[in-house]
């Protein structure tokens, strides 16, 4: 049976390249809203933190209609850190939108994704969006998607893939570089003509359900309220039996309940409490699961731990050792990307992701919930490979201004990174490497400082090769608080001139926490809770007349690049201070070597 009546489509595309906004518009022009409803910008982004950052890190599901036919869309991340949940979504359609910027082309997360695509045999469409920038360069980068579906291995089918060319900011689209559309009308008959409907045997007994919350795409049969089903996995021994007690469909952005659904319906159950990603739910009468994607292994870690601040307690709801794990492990079977395992220590959990803005994500979600730890450093994940130590290897692409070239491909020599290519494009230059994962690490806001704000910069994994030799991690210290109190105008004044602060006056700090950054390279211990001695002479209002610099404000993402091995990051849900790991003075000395410099 072939369900004409829908279209089942995946939107992929590399980070930033306008994937949640052409969605936006596709549901505009799909008669999902009113025609004076007001509709907000990315609309799909609907976590407080997505719309924060301006970046997807769930897959959503949605859907319009065009001349009778119901569109199931799915909008996933484009950054590579949140590449698990593209892979989890693929096999629910029948085709992709591969989105492209018109100016920047295929980036290193648009090659990913377009992989996984191709090797699922999915139809595709490539979609060149932002064609309304003064600098788009359409048939350069229509040339480069074609040359980047070759390097796959694409089939000639695959290579004859329809090219739409638009603006979804302005809601346009034409199927001609050279003609402007005036509506998406040219991508939506694309989609109806090019992307197959999906079919399958409606007397079937098997139903395939993939997604968290057992959101899925029904592959052969039909299902309906009360049906009996049994749970099973592809990889794993599994064999739970349970009842449909409830059964959404998507219609716009809302889920609506409905009794019954048939082949190619993407819809949503409840009753099968122990369902995960990757099960499929099939009839009793024929238990037979489908092959489910293998999710990429992570290749980063870090230790989530029980909080041993001297401020611990103080701001969390959760606290306790249990708390962080029953969350941790809840979070692992939501996020196929994530591995979390015990460790020596019943206090502390190591928690393996895709990459720093992964687990940085991970981190924020908890704090806003009410948790309170703190984790270490980011570490890579070494693989012994035919007897050989090897670590992960990023593809970097770099886009920087013509002058910073020089200075961008020193600090990449530092980091072992091994260009492959530089292109110029008029005042800019575009710079790939192949760099060690670790060698990233803290790398982001030093790019950002030597490009003077104007540099882009993207990574994907790409594999593991040999150990590539000791690598610096950074090249300067840390100012760390002498003793517990609270930040004084005088100390603050004294102790900046050692370094950057992180704090400013009416902070409380602790021994051993980290309130500021030293050039020099070393540990520096320096007292800002320091008082002036009042005499006859000199009194405490004085202190107005010293000027402090502004402190440096440190986002989450900024400390967790700051961290060195011997710190921690204390996370709670009203603050976020960096801390060594030994606050004693003297016992950190001791375990050094040798003392930090005091003044």
């Amino acid at each position: 049976m072939i369900n004409n009546k829908i279209r089942n489509i995946a939107i992929i595309a590399h980070v930033d390249h306008g994937k949640t906004s052409l969605v936006n518009e596709l549901l505009k022009q799909g008669n999902v809203f009113h025609e004076n409803q007001v509709v907000e910008d990315r609309v799909m982004d609907s976590g407080d933190i997505e719309r924060e950052r301006g970046i997807t890190i769930l897959s959503k599901n949605a859907s319009c209609n065009y001349n009778g036919i119901k569109i199931n869309v799915i909008d996933t991340p484009g950054h590579a850190d949140f590449g698990g949940e593209v892979e989890r979504v693929l096999k629910m359609v029948d085709g992709v939108l591969l989105v492209v910027d018109a100016y920047e082309g295929p980036m290193p997360q648009t090659r990913f994704v377009l992989q996984k695509a191709l090797n699922l045999n999915l139809k595709v469409i490539v979609v060149i969006n932002k064609i309304d920038k003064p600098d788009a360069r359409i048939e350069e980068v229509k040339d480069e998607v074609l040359e980047l579906l070759l390097d796959l291995d694409a089939n000639d089918e695959q290579l004859d893939s329809p090219f739409v060319y638009c603006s979804a900011r302005q809601g346009i689209a034409s199927t001609d570089p050279n003609v402007k559309g005036t509506n998406f009308i040219p991508l939506f008959e694309t989609i109806i003509n090019h992307i197959p409907a999906p079919q399958g045997d409606e007397h079937a007994e098997q139903n395939d359900f993939v997604g968290k919350l057992a959101i899925g795409r029904i592959e052969q049969g039909s299902a309906k309220i009360g049906d009996s089903i049994v749970v099973c996995n592809y990889h794993e021994p599994k064999n739970v039996k349970g009842k449909i007690v409830q059964m959404f469909a998507y219609d716009g952005l809302k889920k609506t309940q409905i009794t019954n659904a048939s082949v190619g319906d993407i819809v949503c159950i409840a009753g099968v409490p122990e369902v995960v990603i990757g099960d499929t739910i099939c009839s009793p009468s024929e238990v037979s699961p489908i092959e489910f994607v293998k999710i990429e292994r992570p290749s980063v870690e870090m230790t989530f731990m029980v909080n041993d601040s001297p401020f611990a307690g103080r701001d969390g709801e959760f606290v306790t050792s249990r708390h962080l794990r029953d969350r941790l492990y809840k979070e692992a079977v939501k996020d196929l990307s994530l591995e979390v395992h015990d460790t020596d220590s019943a206090d502390s959990f190591r928690v393996c992701g895709r990459g720093e803005m992964h687990l940085s994500i991970l981190i924020e979600n908890m704090r806003r919930d009410g948790y309170e730890f703190q984790v270490s450093m980011p570490k890579v994940l070494y693989k012994e490979i035919d007897g050989k130590k090897c670590e992960p290897i990023d593809k970097v692409v770099l886009d920087v201004p013509e002058d910073c070239v020089g200075t961008i491909m020193g600090k990449m020599g530092t980091r072992r990174a091994e260009l492959i290519q530089m292109t110029p494009h008029n005042s800019r230059t575009k710079l790939e490497f192949y760099v060690p994962t670790r060698g990233l690490f803290g790398f982001k806001s030093q790019f950002l400082t030597e490009t003077r704000g104007e540099g882009i910069m993207s990574s994907v994994f790409y594999e593991y090769q040999p150990y590539k030799g000791e690598i610096s991690h950074r090249e300067f210290g840390s100012l760390i608080a002498f003793e517990k109190g609270e930040a004084i105008v005088y100390g603050l004044y004294n102790a900046q001139e050692r370094g950057e602060l992180f704090i400013g006056p009416g902070t409380e700090v602790y021994p051993g926490m980290v309130v500021g950054q030293n050039p020099k390279g070393n540990d520096l211990v320096v007292n800002v809770c320091k008082r002036k001695h009042l005499s006859n002479c000199r009194s405490a209002g004085s202190d107005d007349a010293l000027r402090l610099t502004p402190p440096r404000v440190m986002s989450l993402e900024d400390c967790i690049e700051f961290l060195n091995d011997d710190e921690y990051l204390e996370v709670t849900p009203k603050a976020i201070r960096i801390r060594k790991k030994i606050l004693d003075h003297s016992l950190r000395a001791k375990a050094r070597g040798k003392s930090d410099e005091v003044c």
